[in-house]
């Protein structure tokens, strides 16, 4: 596993104002972000064993940040 965290303007390279302007304009959009970025950093703790954690509960968390990323792709493709 990749011990670096997923950014969001990795995972969608080119679309870094286009996140920003949706976090603006978009509350539950902004949420997605946060939502991502709090279990990013969770599952990067538990890669780097920062956080100990079982590997049902560090999968469970690579799941969650899979969906949350799919939500602002979705969002991402539908410009709004």
């Amino acid at each position: 596993m990749s011990n670096t965290p997923h950014d969001l303007t990795e995972s969608f390279p080119g679309q870094a104002e286009t996140i920003h302007a949706l976090k603006q304009a978009n509350a539950h959009f902004a949420k997605l972000v946060e939502q991502y970025v709090e279990v990013n950093r969770a599952v990067h703790r538990a890669e780097s064993r920062v956080d100990a954690v079982s590997e049902e509960t560090e999968a469970a968390l690579r799941r969650k940040r899979m969906q949350i990323k799919d939500h602002i792709a979705h969002h991402l493709a539908q410009g709004a």
